[in-house]
């Protein structure tokens, strides 16, 4: 492959999520002002950040293709931030018990080379079991989910919590959907199996 790929995000798990399509690729931490704009739908906002963080790369790189991407978890019609505190956390696992949250993931795959790009949101369901205290408690203090948006990790510990998982690409969920991504790489002419 003669174009960089290069991932616009300073997330671990987007990284890793990556890695298994075996492509090499660069990465860095998109510097934008991640807030909402007034009266902006959780799939709009993901949207626009997605490919705010994708064009991001034009102040870096003068060549490749970025992929940009973004996700919101979602709870009776709000968006849900990350907790930072147990205390939070608990108030988050406990409202989530035997309910369903919604997560949106944008992602934009942008051609500096052509300035091109595609963007798409992904949806993906998470339906909880019913939670004792103690249970969400216990999760709490196993995995320490603090810095995550609906207080879990799903790539660990947190399966337990859930019911089911309802969605195309269980990556999505980590914040990376590699279904929607292999698709827009062909379009731009990166066949991952090629």
């Amino acid at each position: 492959m003669n174009t960089p790929l290069i991932l616009a995000s300073s997330s671990p798990f987007r990284q890793q999520i990556l890695k298994k399509l075996g492509l090499s690729f660069e990465h860095f931490s998109p510097d934008i002002d991640e807030s909402p704009i007034a009266d902006e739908t959780p799939q709009a906002l993901v949207h626009r950040l997605s490919e705010l963080k994708a064009k991001s790369a034009l102040s870096r790189y003068e060549s490749g293709i970025v992929i940009g991407s973004d996700q919101v978890a979602v709870f009776n019609g709000q968006i849900l931030g990350k907790p930072h505190t147990k205390e939070k956390a608990i108030a988050q696992l406990s409202m989530f018990s035997g309910q369903t949250v919604s997560f949106y993931t944008g992602l934009s795959l942008y051609s500096i080379d052509k300035d091109e790009h595609i963007t798409k949101v992904v949806p993906f369901h998470v339906h909880f079991r019913q939670l004792s205290q103690t249970q969400i408690e216990n999760y709490l203090d196993k995995e320490a989910p603090y810095n995550c948006a609906g207080s879990f990790k799903s790539e660990g510990l947190g399966i337990c919590l859930f019911e089911k998982l309802e969605g195309e690409d269980p990556n999505t969920l980590i914040g990376l959907p590699l279904i929607e991504l292999t698709k827009s790489l062909e379009h731009f002419g990166i066949d991952v199996l090629g």
